[in-house]
């Protein structure tokens, strides 16, 4: 019954052919082709895009003897875990404190930043004020600008901070050295001048303008004022965009040596462990060898091992969460 069937749909289709002059057999094939043209652009964009991933996770399960092996290819013939023992070990990354440490910095960073941005998105999205355009191109300046351009300004602001001169007044003209501490940090994550804040508020603002009017009109008809109604009806509807937001901050903060090495010097974190994981490689020479000269291939061994074991967490993270991260992604709109 299965070959009838198939016989009748190919008469069917040839005899559509035939009588379409051909086309619908060109048409046909043209969307097979098509089709495998884009499929085998795909995997090709996709292999680009992981394979140097998959050559540090390879290598790093790699002895060394197998880094100069040239019968080796991909999979490595001595199968190790010395290399993740090594980078862990405190003389190279002192793996566990910089892991604490850059856990609960992130983590704080990243909640002070989704809750300032949240606050100045939702005024951006339904308050007029006066230059409010103007106020917003420099929120849009703030996501353009690196942050490597305000290095110098953060040093002599923090170097010596003094709010509106108070301070001096109470501490003999001087102000706060605060250059190597989490409070100027913590202080430009508050007042939203954290790294990409002003990406957060463009999607906060894009976000609360597609909510509708009506229900916070309904809360203030009930007796509910503009911060409780901000945070009774329109916080819990905007779930997804906090825990994306979240997660851009909390990722950014992570990796970032910047602001790390500018405000976080004291601390050991994994984006200054990953610096130096270079330099520490010689001393686990031994004793009597003078010396200082790494292998490349060692070397960059250790870095690609160390960078694996920072990325990690971030990736676990990533799979918890994803739900919400896309469902943000579909629901924040354009909207002007």
């Amino acid at each position: 019954m299965s070959d009838r069937a198939n016989e009748i749909a190919n008469r069917s289709f040839w005899e559509k052919n035939r009588r379409s002059h051909g086309l619908l057999l060109k048409k046909t094939l043209r969307g097979y082709a098509v089709g495998i043209i884009r499929a085998l652009f795909l995997i090709g964009l996709g292999f680009m895009i992981l394979q140097p991933m998959i050559m540090r996770v390879v290598v790093s399960f790699m002895a060394e003897s197998d880094l100069y092996d040239s019968s080796i290819t991909l999979l490595p013939r001595h199968l190790t875990l010395d290399n993740y023992e090594v980078c862990m070990s405190p003389v190279i990354m002192n793996y566990w404190e910089a892991l604490f440490n850059s856990t609960w910095i992130s983590f704080t960073l990243a909640i002070l930043q989704v809750a300032a941005c949240a606050f100045v998105g939702y005024g951006f999205a339904r308050f007029d004020f006066r230059f409010k355009k103007f106020w917003f191109a420099m929120v849009i300046l703030v996501i353009v600008v690196p942050p490597q351009t305000m290095s110098t300004s953060l040093y002599m602001l923090f170097a010596n901070f003094d709010f509106l001169g108070i301070i001096g007044l109470f501490n003999g003209g001087k102000g706060l050295f605060l250059r190597d501490s989490f409070t100027a940090y913590a202080l430009l994550s508050v007042t939203c001048m954290g790294l990409k804040n002003g990406l957060y508020i463009y999607l906060f603002r894009q976000h609360f303008k597609s909510f509708p009017v009506s229900l916070e009109e309904a809360a203030h008809i009930d007796g509910a004022g503009y911060l409780k109604t901000f945070m009774r009806v329109i916080l819990p509807d905007a779930i997804p965009i906090l825990i994306s937001c979240f997660l851009f901050a909390f990722v950014w903060s992570w990796t970032d040596r910047v602001y790390t090495e500018q405000f976080l010097r004291q601390y050991a974190s994994l984006p200054r462990s990953l610096s130096v994981i270079a330099d520490n490689l010689a001393k686990l020479k031994p004793a009597g060898d003078t010396s200082t000269l790494i292998p490349v291939g060692y070397r960059q061994q250790m870095i690609g091992t160390g960078m694996i074991l920072a990325i990690t967490p971030v990736l676990i993270l990533y799979l918890f969460a994803q739900r919400f991260f896309i469902e943000s992604l579909s629901s924040t709109g354009l909207k002007d």
